[in-house]
């Protein structure tokens, strides 16, 4: 597997991360905040935030942030995986577009997105900083990390229908054998190129494809091959 298919699945995984923009207020400083954020289809960051938030304010001034996250279920902060990301921020035109999927990963952010103050930010890769362990360390470019369009972009609504009409008892299964999760009630929330996740009793888990999923015919062969190696 690549680097670069490597941290963006360590970055899909992940639900928040510390986002660092450039201080209008104090001259350009490093300013930190936390934000949950949502790895798109092409790998390009979704967060939702509002106006009146510092790193907005900074963030109209000068566009250029970073954001790292890790592995917020283990407490081995210093040998776990973690990726940073160098890129630029720009306001997404079509809100409801970006809700539709935003939402579906942070339904608690609802009330939120229905406030005229908050707006979605897209956050474009220039470049990545991955550690995926010790000496396992790598700059990423943005192209190497970047996905072009595939068809499962315009298939995923019909898929997510489908697995949760249909395949609920493989979800809590695959919640089981993967993540020691006995879980109830469950729910495929989204599905890329990399994997796709599950949310479980209110929890977020994420399944990586051993290969990369490009449409809904690959992606029915990946589920069906993890239902076997159960």
């Amino acid at each position: 597997m690549s680097n670069a298919r490597e941290a963006r699945q360590l970055l899909r995984a992940h639900r928040y991360g510390a986002l660092s923009t450039l201080s209008k207020k104090f001259d350009g400083h490093p300013f930190g905040s936390i934000t949950p954020y949502m790895v798109d289809h092409d790998g390009s960051l979704l967060i939702l935030i509002s106006t009146l938030a510092e790193h907005t304010k900074n963030i109209a001034a000068d566009p250029r942030v970073s954001l790292i996250s890790h592995n917020q279920r283990s407490p081995h902060i210093q040998t776990q995986g973690r990726i940073t990301l160098l890129g630029n921020a720009e306001i997404v035109a079509d809100r409801e577009a970006a809700g539709q999927r935003y939402l579906r990963y942070f339904p608690e952010a609802q009330t939120y997105f229905a406030m005229h103050d908050f707006s979605f930010y897209r956050i474009a890769p220039l470049s990545l900083r991955y550690i995926g362990g010790f000496g396992h360390i790598h700059w990423i470019k943005a192209e190497n990390y970047q996905v072009e369009s595939y068809p499962l972009i315009e298939q995923e609504t019909d898929i997510l229908a489908h697995m949760n009409a249909d395949h609920a008892d493989s979800l809590r299964r695959y919640c089981q054998h993967v993540h020691q999760c006995e879980a109830q009630t469950v729910e495929m929330v989204g599905i890329d190129c990399d994997g796709f996740d599950v949310r479980a009793d209110g929890d977020v888990y994420r399944f990586d494809f051993p290969e990369p999923v490009l449409d809904a015919q690959q992606a029915r062969a990946a589920l069906v091959a993890m239902s076997r190696a159960e």
